[in-house]
């Protein structure tokens, strides 16, 4: 079994980043090909369990202190530097290592694993708290909302999964400033998810596209772009960009973006015209995901009068294949339908609601394959 085991590290370590992936799901339906019915639904059954204890090792800090030490640590060290009971401790570890989230090193003593090493990142923190404490009663409450609606898709972005699970009348991004730690670690989580997803820059040719663009003319505006981190990133990757770069935001956001050398930070409401005229790029990253078709449009027939010629909006979603979706897709595209009833769109998708406001797709760059995230370069017809 090792060397089968280190054959496999072996093909991974040399596999690009879609084909790792690959050998990730292929190992994983393997698994699942040796298990008994019982073996089957017990894994099945108990999945809440274990992002409720990772939630728990989070609070305690275990995954820190453990990620931290050289050396494995026992019990009595942890329960002294947590003052939670040893014995529960002890319970709690056994099965967090018995779903590999760390490792039994002797009776009663613990160890890291590059699972405990990822679940000691704050932003990786932030992400299991989001998931948990947000999201986790969202999933809850999904299959009673849609017993309730027939089964239909979710159109209505004020009467979804979440308003029935939070109890709440108001739409997702209004809720959330109100939660300020919620928000907080929402916002930190998104920032982190960034930070490791390769970017659009590295597939886009940017600067053969703007090679003698007006200088004073405006050449990148970011709309929704949250406090700025693809405006930042624009200045950082190609500091001599010719043109003016535009950060739009609701003014909660602008209130936190970042002040970045050569950005204009702004406030702008995507459902109201779009002020800046001419610009060479009107960008949006993960913003008409979060929609139905019919705000989405809305959205950009907004955009649509302010554009020139030579503009082009980059649409930085993903772009799904009609069949064998990667798993990290599909569960944000029901994500996006419980939260917002968004959704993540096909090829076919996208191209009929580009058509259906007179914008076509001139080019689409893929910049993570294994995931599907584009930019969708599309113009007018």
């Amino acid at each position: 079994m090792e060397a089968v085991a280190a054959q496999v590290k072996q093909l991974a370590g040399v596999a690009s980043e879609a084909a790792r992936k690959d050998i990730i799901i292929a190992l994983r339906d393997l698994a699942a090909s040796l298990e008994s019915t019982d073996d089957t639904m017990d894994r099945i059954m108990y999945l809440h369990l274990q992002v409720a204890g990772v939630r728990t090792g989070i609070g305690l800090k275990l995954f820190d202190m453990l990620a931290a030490s050289g050396i494995p640590l026992n019990l009595q060290h942890l329960a002294r530097e947590t003052g939670a009971s040893s014995i529960f401790l002890g319970r709690l570890l056994r099965y967090l290592s018995s779903i590999g989230m760390t490792k039994e090193a002797g009776k009663d003593t613990f160890t890291a694993t590059n699972v405990t090493k990822a679940l000691a990142s704050p932003g990786n923190q932030a992400g299991v708290i989001h998931c948990f404490d947000t999201v986790g009663p969202m999933f809850q409450e999904m299959p009673a909302f849609l017993a309730k609606t027939n089964y239909q898709d979710p159109k209505d972005s004020a009467n979804t999964v979440f308003q029935a699970a939070w109890k709440t009348e108001l739409p997702v991004f209004l809720w959330y400033p109100q939660q300020e730690e919620t928000y907080a670690q929402f916002n930190k989580h998104m920032a982190a998810r960034r930070e490791s997803m390769i970017s659009w820059l590295s597939v886009y040719p940017i600067e053969h596209e703007t090679k003698g663009w007006n200088p004073e003319a405006p050449v990148f505006v970011d709309i929704g772009g949250g406090i700025g981190h693809q405006c930042a990133e624009l200045r950082e990757k190609y500091p001599k960009l010719p043109g003016k770069v535009i950060l739009q935001e609701l003014p909660h956001a602008i209130e936190q973006a970042l002040p970045t050398p050569g950005v204009e930070n702004t406030t702008h409401d995507f459902f109201t015209p779009q002020p800046v005229q001419g610009a060479k790029y009107y960008h949006m990253r993960g913003v008409l995901h979060d929609f139905p078709d019919d705000t989405c449009r809305l959205i950009l027939q907004n955009i649509i009068p302010a554009m020139s010629k030579e503009s082009a909006i980059l649409i930085d979603d993903m772009v799904l294949p009609d069949v064998n979706v990667h798993w990290q897709a599909t569960q944000i595209d029901l994500t996006m339908m419980c939260a917002l009833a968004g959704m993540e769109r096909t090829r076919e998708q996208w191209l009929a609601l580009l058509d259906s406001v007179g914008l076509r797709i001139a080019q689409i760059y893929v910049h993570i394959p294994s995931d599907h995230e584009s930019v969708i370069v599309a113009v007018s017809k």
